[in-house]
């Protein structure tokens, strides 16, 4: 099923492109969409937060209830707790599958892991918010290997415009990475004020 429109419209919403496919749609029509789209909004201090926050989901497309859980660890590391919040997101299994190159957007990435196809460490794993830690190996498995996606993703056509971030250590040859250390947040490529996520939270 093609959810192309709905992405498109949900960018539009939020004010960035979600998948490579958005980003001339956006460019097109970078405002919210409907008839009253580019009308003036009054906006709040609470919009505003509550804006960000779901921008923020919407990268990494995950619940509220994950964005919760990953705040609330991320409340308990030293330093700010905007930035490690991003470190912690980042760091799940999905989001450095995207990055690495091996999938071209979030949605990809996501169903590559729960299909089945990606191994940490040689172990199979199918749970996107499966959290990957310093050193650790990630692969696409042998027996999906051959598939058309994996196909794409090793002559590069999935590869990140711009660096790869890093914090990591790809071989798309071998559809391979490994996390070398945590991220730093001015590393991650994600389009966010942290710290109004963070007031959104804390209110």
């Amino acid at each position: 099923m093609n959810q192309s429109r709905p992405k498109v419209k949900k960018s539009r919403a939020l004010g960035i492109a979600l998948t490579p496919k958005a980003v001339k749609y956006f460019e097109a029509r970078p405002y919210p969409p409907g008839e009253h789209g580019r009308g003036r909004k009054q906006t709040s201090d609470y919009k505003v937060r509550l804006l960000e926050k779901q921008r923020l989901r919407a990268q990494y497309d995950i619940s509220e209830r994950q964005m919760v859980r990953a705040y609330d660890r991320a409340r308990k590391v030293e330093g700010k707790t905007g930035e490690a919040l991003i470190v912690e997101l980042e760091r799940r299994l999905d989001a450095l599958v995207l990055r690495s190159g091996i999938a071209r957007t979030i949605y990809q990435a996501r169903q590559m892991v729960t299909h089945g196809h990606i191994e940490v460490n040689g172990r199979k794993v199918d749970k996107p918010s499966f959290r990957v830690r310093p050193d650790d190996v990630v692969m696409v498995r042998e027996r999906s290997r051959d598939k058309h996606p994996f196909q794409v993703a090793r002559e590069g056509g999935y590869a990140p415009d711009g660096e790869t971030p890093r914090y990591l250590q790809v071989n798309l040859k071998a559809l391979a990475f490994r996390l070398d250390r945590d991220p730093n947040r001015k590393e991650i490529p994600v389009i966010c004020d942290e710290q109004l996520v963070v007031e959104y939270y804390a209110r």
